[in-house]
């Protein structure tokens, strides 16, 4: 398990080092008032799949003018599945779309800002609540959308603990993010938000490119030498 703060910091700064910003999550205008639902939707598309299949699909919802709550809420379950085809899973991501919607409109009139403000906890129960939205979308949302202060644990992130002896396979998901807000979760809201973010993207790198589930490249990996292994 995890010995101290430092092995932490360490691993980021060496992924840093090698991979260098992520730029994570990708929207073509980060600014927009539209960015959080793109990124939303994103966050809910990805799940059992990549993200350039992602990608496509959004693209498809940016060139019909149907990426917003409204627009998405109101579209048939047909319309919808059809757009969101390369994604994967479409037929059960458009039910999962569709229940995320509902919320954002009978909640907060649309509003992903508002439905991601105020006693970080309770926010995270109730995206929870919503049909189809597990922890790691739920901390996805929070984190990306949101900008709040919370650690995304994905199947990257956990095999490269594991391999490395940070942490054992039996622990439940909120166990391993405690590894990170334990350790991590101690300066101002905006500087912990930018690490964390930085640092789950820096995981997804990883484990794309050497910490394979078959054939992992671990004899190239940056981590080779990190003195936790």
């Amino acid at each position: 398990m995890l010995n101290s703060k430092k092995d932490l910091t360490d691993i980021f700064n060496q992924l840093l080092k090698h991979f260098g910003p992520q730029h994570w999550w990708p929207v073509n205008d980060p600014a927009s008032d539209l960015a959080p639902f793109e990124i939303s939707v994103g966050a809910i598309l990805t799940q059992n799949t990549n993200w350039k299949n992602v990608e496509t699909a959004l693209k498809n919802l940016k060139y019909e003018n149907l990426l917003t709550p409204e627009k998405i809420d109101s579209l048939s379950e047909e319309t919808l599945s059809s757009l969101i085809r390369p994604s994967g899973y479409f037929r059960v991501k458009t039910k999962r779309l569709k229940n995320y919607t509902k919320y954002l409109m009978k909640n907060y009139h649309g509003d992903v800002k508002a439905s991601l403000a105020g006693d970080i906890s309770e926010k995270r129960k109730e995206l929870l609540q919503v049909n189809g939205i597990g922890p790691e979308t739920a901390d996805s949302i929070l984190l990306y959308a949101g900008r709040r202060p919370t650690f995304v644990i994905d199947a990257y992130t956990k095999r490269v603990l594991i391999r490395h002896k940070i942490a054992s396979d039996n622990l439940k998901y909120e166990e391993y993010q405690l590894l990170f807000h334990d350790t991590l979760l101690a300066n101002g809201n905006s500087e912990v938000v930018k690490l964390f973010n930085e640092y789950h993207a820096l995981f997804v790198a990883c484990g794309k490119n050497y910490c394979r589930p078959k054939n992992p490249r671990c004899d190239q990996c940056p981590l080779k030498y990190n003195n936790t292994i």
